[in-house]
């Protein structure tokens, strides 16, 4: 069974309910009637006529409660012009539980995605920060997991810290686990391989696997590490036989944004590979972003994933 089966059967196993605020999105409804059809999950296409009105005075309500001492000058007038967007509305269902998790981005920026998670969903002391990342599958390849991996991040955090990149390589490690089985090796990239080029940014993810290392003694993790070390064999045997990966690495964590979102397109276009997310990461419930150039399929798959995560609780 190749893995977007897999994902799909597990999400199937124990379905759960997870609201599409998209509503006008013609792939978004499409997608809704796939999803029904296989069972992979219940969803809810959230259009403004499905909140009653008495919900959404509580939605509007319960957001004005979190943010009231966040931000000077909110007051209730501006809540209830920010929740004329569906997107809110959701992710407040999804905190409240009234939903399984929720899943947008076929017409929000992944700057809209994120302030909706952050303003709506408690972030997971776990990790202590909100980030995100891909689910790559590349056909025909025997590097990585068999063509399979996952890049992070690749939409939220500009410049991560040695803090927050520990953070993202700790998201990324329990998304593999939970949704994908998946026996983590996880690479920090940069352009020098273990000292072969200093600078801040070698320092910076030194300092990282440090704190990687002291929260998960038995994680398989490596870097800094050149992305050729990383994820093949020969030149990892080359250029550094003494990691612990092998040149095997299935998780890429990138220095930057930059890196990472260069990345993940780069490899979705020239390897026509399959690039699931972005999935929000870090906060205490499940949701996941899209690209605005998804497909049908891509909703479908992302949803799954939603899904999966959310029977992880």
């Amino acid at each position: 069974m190749d893995v977007i089966n897999q994902i799909r059967a597990k999400a199937k196993s124990s379905t759960k309910v997870i609201v599409l605020p998209e509503y006008n999105d013609a792939r978004i409804q499409q997608a809704a009637k796939v999803i029904e059809e296989e069972g992979i999950a219940k969803v809810v296409v959230l259009s403004p006529d499905k909140i009653p009105s008495d919900k959404k005075r509580i939605y509007i309500e319960e957001f004005y409660r979190l943010r009231k001492s966040k931000v000077p000058g909110l007051d209730i007038k501006i809540v209830e012009r920010i929740f004329e967007d569906t997107l809110y509305s959701a992710a407040i269902m999804t905190r409240l539980g009234e939903v399984d998790g929720f899943v947008a981005g076929a017409s929000h920026t992944t700057a809209d995605m994120a302030r909706a998670a952050i303003y709506c969903l408690e972030v997971d002391s776990l990790f202590g920060y909100v980030c995100s990342s891909f689910i790559m599958i590349v056909p025909d390849c025997r590097l990585g997991e068999n063509g399979l991996f996952i890049f992070a991040d690749c939409g939220i955090i500009p410049e991560p810290n040695p803090s927050q990149l520990a953070a993202i390589c700790l998201a990324s490690v329990d998304l593999g686990r939970k949704v994908l089985n998946l026996l983590p090796r996880v690479a920090f990239l940069s352009y020098s391989t273990h000292g072969s080029s200093r600078d801040k940014i070698a320092d910076k993810i030194k300092e990282a696997l440090e704190i990687v290392k002291s929260r998960n003694p038995d994680l398989l993790v490596d870097g800094e590490l050149q992305v050729d070390a990383a994820i093949v064999p020969e030149v990892a045997h080359k250029k550094y036989p003494n990691s612990p990966l092998g040149g095997r690495a299935n998780i890429l964590i990138f220095p930057n944004l930059e890196a990472g979102n260069i990345s993940y397109k780069l490899v979705e276009r020239l390897a026509k590979a399959r690039a699931l997310g972005p999935l929000i990461m870090g906060t205490t419930k499940p949701c996941s972003d899209l690209s605005r150039g998804c497909s049908v399929e891509d909703i479908v798959d992302v949803v799954a994933i939603t899904s999966i995560r959310a029977q992880a609780g």
